[in-house]
């Protein structure tokens, strides 16, 4: 689950990182009062879940009540590579004598946590491995041990950072890692660190994700989640209990676990095909979550075909095809549906399948035969229109 940054900040001061003020705010009046409670020049920003925000006119400085309404106005609602601004962040302006990049990622190939830190902070870190890569210094922590603070002295060596802060960095490097495990994160950023002229330290931006398996050890965490952020879809499949994940295509695609989805996934795109989602119905799959199934994947405009490849151990044939037919009766598809039905009661629910007639629905009798067809199906239905 991505943060917004004002919803890092308030993470981070809850570690004693050192972070400037700010407010919230809505609308542009809200923001204009926000401005006059944290004091001229003061920045207002943009907050979507997305890196680049400067460039793109997401960070105005106001100087003024005035400009504070002027800038809040023209950046909520902007358009930000596709993300809306429904909410700016009024911090206090900051005076800036360096800028420092650090960050914790859980690197998954290497089943550690893995620090960066560069003294070349407000640039984009990949740029700066690539042009300057003596800047960048690297450190894998191993979980057992944590993140001391020698490892943090070591970093700021390594990096560059002038000796008088070398162990504020180190100390602030330290705060870093304990947001990170404390939080269940699964990235902890700041771009940039800022070092002020008094020669102190603070965190100007925060990029923080949190594992979202994590949220029920983290109560007060979930209720950061921005749905305005989140797809339709996939926001109205975890309301229903079911494991969704949009992708490009136009075939809908459902399976009863994790595994048979991902083969599904492979035999439709060796058919030519492009699946439009990841749908997983779970195993033991009854007919209320087909049902609901059905109408998280038509949702989807694009979807011109949709194939069900279940295979049952503890799912039943005959409720799968029970929830089908009910789907078709609530729904009403216009699309084609291509269903493969295989393993426990599978006779008894192509049985009920035969006996409802549904129209627009083919039974096939292989994995490789159901994807074959779903894929003619979607190219016939794309021709159609």
């Amino acid at each position: 689950m991505d943060l917004l940054e004002y919803q890092g900040k308030q993470l981070f001061a809850r570690h004693g990182i050192p972070v400037p003020s700010g407010l919230p705010a809505t609308t542009p009046d809200d923001a204009a009062n926000a401005a006059d409670e944290i004091g001229y020049p003061c920045a207002v920003k943009a907050q979507v879940q997305i890196g680049g925000r400067g460039k793109l006119g997401g960070i105005k400085i106001a100087k003024d009540r005035n400009e504070a309404l002027t800038h809040a106005t023209a950046i909520l609602g902007m358009d930000i590579k596709g993300l809306t601004v429904h909410e700016v962040w009024i911090e206090g302006a900051s005076e800036i004598s360096a800028e420092y990049y650090a960050s914790v990622v859980f690197d998954r190939s290497a089943k550690k946590p893995f620090f960066m830190l560069s003294t070349k902070g407000g640039m984009d870190i990949e740029a700066v491995a690539e042009e300057t890569p003596e800047a960048l210094a690297t450190l894998h922590v191993d979980p057992l041990l944590g993140f001391q603070s020698y490892h943090g002295r070591k970093l700021a060596f390594d990096a560059g950072v002038d000796a008088d802060l070398v162990r504020p960095v180190a100390d602030f490097l330290v705060k870093l890692y304990e947001t990170f495990v404390s939080e269940d994160a699964m990235l902890v950023e700041v771009n940039p660190l800022i070092v002020t002229p008094e020669r102190t330290l603070r965190a100007l931006d925060a990029k923080v994700t949190l594992d979202g398996n994590a949220m029920f050890r983290h109560p007060d965490n979930a209720t950061l989640r921005d749905r305005s952020a989140e797809d339709p879809q996939e926001v109205m499949a975890k309301e229903r209990g079911l494991t969704y994940v949009k992708l490009d295509g136009d075939i809908g695609i459902l399976g009863n676990g994790a595994g048979i989805v991902m083969s599904t996934l492979d035999v439709v795109a060796q058919a030519g095909g492009e699946p439009a989602n990841f749908l997983d119905a779970g195993g033991g799959s009854k007919a209320e979550s087909i049902i609901a199934a059905v109408e998280v994947i038509l949702s989807n405009p694009k979807v011109k075909a949709v194939l069900f490849n279940i295979f049952g151990g503890i799912t039943r044939g005959d409720e799968v095809a029970k929830g089908l037919v009910e789907a078709f009766n609530q729904v009403k598809p216009t699309v084609p549906f291509v269903i493969r039905l295989d393993g426990t009661n599978a006779d008894e629910g192509r049985k009920i399948l035969s006996d409802a007639n549904l129209s627009n629905l083919h039974v096939e009798a292989t994995m490789n035969g159901a994807a074959e067809r779903v894929v003619e199906l979607a190219k016939s239905q794309g021709a159609a229109a």
